[in-house]
């Protein structure tokens, strides 16, 4: 769609709601998106203009609607501080401690997320090598909060009152190109923010969008500086690259620009070393990519991480006399690196040291525990990538055979029935 110029027309495209916008002016580009937006995201900014105040879509929001996806939320950016959101709208919060923003609560537990404009922090520059943003806290001006943020097609503005996007860094070119590209220079975005490397790959995945021949280049160039990213955060991102629905992709890349080095370097070594017709992970990723869309929901983060390693703690634990002792050695350093959250890492342990038994259609007092449908639904991915049935292995006890195992519940414990005590003589 070409661009309307910014000088003209007349009749307030280039007007703010209430005040005359500050700073350089954006490419506007005509766009009518009011019928996809969800209705309590049109009466938030709806409220906030009558009041005076500038509000627009923005984010992922834009970018999917524009790409022909289904957004997962709808965020709205303001030249409302927190305060004044929290005033108008009863139904919201304040949260964040180290930058507020303002939850405005619906039914269902719908969530529209307002924030207040942010500009790039200043640079030290007393330390020219070390970018690392720690604080990114300070209120700005909209085309200042477009330039703070991370990707061109991540920095489109709807204004719902004109219906046209505004665009301060050139996303809409690359939506059209389907191209993944950093807002300013590439390797200087990433050593601000290491983990914009894997939502690089996520965008690219999930989207089937194409990585620019600068941005990819930095990627490998910036690659190490993932280890200084903070490790919660790093754990997220792979799970989020699990559940998008492009696993196969997402890690594809990962691998080939040897970020899976830095962050698994176990699963990498394992699969450099198996032979070019070896593809069992690969298909593995595959059956998470049709599951999940089939579902229209992500598999559980046990069971994407215990298919994501399974290969490796195989092999691992081949041999091994006790192999969930075995496996808890080989977890040690990936649950120190990426801090992975016992609640998935014990887990994840046994499911795989029971696994063959499973396989082998004995599962035992196994089947009684709570574990027992995430290891079934691993179960079942494996001989779906092996174009097998799983005919032999049992359902959870209290389900007939076939039915779906819904959810991870503990396994009801069965009471015993008290013998009754002989009368005293």
């Amino acid at each position: 769609m070409p661009p309307q110029e910014p000088e003209a027309p007349s009749g307030g495209v280039l007007e703010s709601p209430s005040a005359p916008r500050s700073g350089p002016e954006p490419t506007i580009y005509p766009i009518d998106l009011e019928e996809q937006i969800d209705p309590d995201a049109v009466k938030v900014m709806r409220r906030l203009v009558k009041q005076g105040y500038e509000a627009y879509l923005v984010g992922g929001g834009v970018r999917d609607l524009l790409v022909g996806s289904t957004p997962k939320d709808f965020d709205v950016a303001t030249n409302a501080r927190p305060d004044d959101v929290r005033r108008l709208f009863r139904n919201s919060r304040i949260i964040g401690r180290r930058f507020r923003l303002v939850h405005v609560l619906f039914g269902g537990g719908k969530v529209i997320e307002t924030a207040t404009f942010r500009r790039a922090p200043q640079q030290d520059d007393s330390d020219s090598d070390d970018l690392l943003i720690r604080n990114d806290n300070v209120f700005g001006e909209a085309h200042q909060d477009a330039a703070r943020r991370d990707f061109t097609i991540n920095a489109l503005f709807y204004d719902l009152e004109h219906h046209v996007v505004l665009d301060w860094v050139g996303g809409m070119p690359d939506i059209e190109r389907r191209t993944v590209h950093t807002i300013g220079d590439p390797s200087v975005r990433f050593r601000e923010d290491p983990v914009r490397i894997l939502r690089a790959i996520k965008f690219s995945a999930r989207l089937d969008f194409g990585i620019s021949p600068e941005v990819y280049d930095a990627m490998v160039e910036c690659r190490a500086t993932l280890a200084r990213a903070a490790k919660p955060r790093l754990f997220d991102e792979l799970l989020k690259l699990l559940r998008c629905g492009a696993a196969h992709r997402a890690f594809w890349l990962l691998w080939e620009i040897g970020l899976l080095d830095v962050l698994l370097p176990e699963l990498s070594t394992f699969l450099a070393d198996q032979p070019d017709h070896e593809d069992t992970l690969w298909r593995l990723l595959d059956e998470i990519d049709r599951m999940t869309r089939e579902r229209g929901a992500p598999l559980d983060e046990v069971v994407l991480v215990a298919v994501l390693l399974a290969e490796p703690l195989k092999e691992a634990c081949q041999g091994a006399r006790d192999r969930v002792e075995a496996a808890y050695r080989f977890l040690e350093n990936i649950v120190d690196r990426l801090n992975m959250p016992r609640r998935i890492a014990e887990p994840v342990r046994r499911v795989i040291a029971i696994l063959p038994r499973l396989e082998g259609g004995r599962a035992g007092r196994f089947q009684r525990t709570s574990l027992y449908p995430a290891a079934l639904e691993i179960a079942t991915l494996y001989a779906r990538a092996r174009g097998e049935e799983l005919a032999d292995i049992e359902p959870p006890l209290g389900e007939p055979a076939g039915a779906p195992s819904e959810g991870f519940a503990p396994a009801k414990r069965r009471r015993r029935r008290r013998k009754p005590r002989p009368e005293p003589a």
